[in-house]
């Protein structure tokens, strides 16, 4: 076991920047020293870090809903043994199942004086050596708690004087390009659409649609080839062919999100 001087190794998987931000400062104020040596804001960029980080953390600070879901579908895709301290506004039948499972919680805004109190409580864990909660029964208590999320099914666009809906199936890609975000279905048109890519990635399943770069939104089978590129980036060919031939490169830091959400 370590010494008290050795800090903590944490993750915070937090899809909110500045509630990131905050644990960050918070923990950094603590007695027990805490270092925060990865974040993720989703649910998949979360999966690829848990991979990647080794040893495994000593503690994740989880928030429970993240940019492309649910944070328990991670307790479904992996064997985790770090203890986890939830970041959560869940109702109190949640709260409870974390309790019974020996999970720590902290309502958001976080307080202070309660992340110490749980970092304690994560001490004692750790020197009694106690398991920290059923993966299994907190996956469950989850479901029964949140009801089914909906996604958009279809949109509505003008053509002329005319108003025509596109169902999602039809959809290849949406492209932000000079402040306008368009539709491309997979039959080759394109329609102007009122949303953002940041607005659109909240309305699309994540399984099906990944955000490649700011400028590119693009659902798993208009990807019709992958290529590496330089420094570390994979470049995409879409299916249409992006405008004027563009070049859709896959941003840097979600390469390895990407990989994980192509490997379902």
């Amino acid at each position: 076991m370590p010494s008290i001087a050795t800090p903590l190794r944490a993750l915070i998987i937090e899809d909110e920047p500045l509630a990131a931000r905050r644990l960050t400062e918070l923990l950094r104020k603590q007695p027990r020293p805490v270092e925060v040596v990865g974040k993720a804001e989703s649910v998949a960029e979360a999966e690829a870090l848990l991979h990647a980080v080794r040893p495994a953390p000593d503690v994740l600070f989880l928030d429970i809903h993240l940019a492309d879901g649910l944070s328990f579908e991670l307790f479904e895709r992996l064997e985790i043994s770090s203890p986890v301290i939830f970041t959560t506004a869940y109702d109190k039948y949640a709260l409870r199942a974390f309790k019974v499972n020996s999970v720590d919680y902290l309502l958001k805004p976080i307080d202070p004086e309660e992340l110490t109190a749980a970092l304690q409580k994560l001490e004692r864990q750790r020197r009694a050596a106690t398991p920290t909660f059923d993966a299994n029964l907190l996956a469950q208590v989850l479901r029964q708690a949140q009801p089914a999320r909906e996604y958009k099914s279809r949109f509505v666009v003008r053509v002329g004087e005319h108003l025509k809906a596109i169902p999602v199936e039809q959809i290849a890609y949406f492209a932000s390009l000079e402040k306008v975000t368009l539709l491309h279905t997979r039959e080759g048109r394109k329609f102007v659409v009122d949303y953002t890519l940041e607005q659109l990635e909240s309305m699309l399943d994540p399984t099906e649609f990944f955000r490649l770069n700011r400028a590119y939104l693009a659902h798993a089978e208009a990807i019709h080839d992958i290529i590496h590129y330089t420094n570390s980036r994979l470049q995409t060919i879409l299916k249409p062919t992006a405008p004027d031939n563009d070049t859709v490169l896959v941003s840097r830091e979600k390469v390895s999100a990407f990989k994980a959400w192509l490997d379902r």
